[in-house]
């Protein structure tokens, strides 16, 4: 394969950021890192990007002028495009986090950010878009293995036929770990995704959460269908995921 080949089948990743050295940073290390990369300063600028060369990617800042990180998301998720969209937030902006998740974003990273993590959250995103079927980030429903079932609209959950009682951060525990399937999360972020920076909670908290999903879906964590503890990292969720357009009742 020539080298031309190899640039064609490398994933395009659109950044769009209003800081020249956010772009100066994260553009070329990037690009270090096995992608092509388009930059836009503004977000209608990237909206026109992201129209006419289609990124296998989108990574927007939410503070932008022209318009913003989530107006641009509200856009595309307006028109039915679906492109997996990171946005870059303010650390502490628990509310725009949720509601940036809430209308269709893939994920999110605080700023600053390490550029490291960021290529490992965009690959992550790739991955699990990769599937058929709605992308999970955007699904009304998520179905896993073993009857689960998660109406994320209802913010309902079953297991076969049997409703299950979750209270709400559980819940979102419990979304949250299902559209990261596979993924290594670690419990520093599963407290900010919980509590955001607002509450003083220790990394033990996300542990009783889990344990409340546990008993909740009759889990044993030595052999686990869903949820696997990594020993001083975090958890994963390891049951297979997909994601559908609407609740069918089993």
């Amino acid at each position: 394969m020539t080298a031309d080949n190899q640039r064609e089948h490398q994933p395009l990743v659109l950044v769009a950021d209003d800081e020249p050295d956010v772009l100066g940073a994260v553009v070329p290390f990037l690009q270090r890192s096995g992608f092509r990369v388009l930059a836009a300063g503004d977000g209608l600028l990237a909206l026109d990007e992201i129209r006419r060369h289609s990124p296998d990617v989108c990574v927007l800042d939410v503070l932008m002028p022209g318009a913003d990180g989530r107006q641009v998301l509200r856009a595309l998720r307006q028109e039915e495009n679906w492109v997996p969209v990171l946005l870059l937030t303010q650390v502490g902006e628990a509310v725009e986090r949720a509601m940036a998740l809430e209308e269709g974003a893939d994920d999110y990273l605080n700023k600053p950010f390490d550029p490291h993590e960021l290529v490992a959250r965009i690959r992550a995103v790739l991955r699990r878009t990769r599937t058929e079927g709605p992308p999970l980030a955007t699904a009304p429903v998520l179905v896993s293995s073993f009857g689960l079932r998660v109406d994320r609209v209802g913010r309902r959950a079953w297991l076969g036929q049997r409703e299950l009682v979750i209270t709400p951060k559980g819940f979102t525990l419990l979304e949250y770990l299902m559209v990261h399937q596979d993924e290594l999360i670690d419990r520093a972020r599963l407290l900010e995704v919980l509590w955001g920076f607002e509450e003083a909670v220790g990394t033990r908290a996300v542990d009783s959460r889990v344990a409340e999903l546990r008993r909740v879906l009759g889990e044993d964590a030595a052999e686990p269908r869903w949820i696997a503890t990594v020993q001083g990292r975090g958890y994963r969720f390891v049951g297979e995921v997909h994601g559908e357009e609407g609740l069918r009742r089993v």
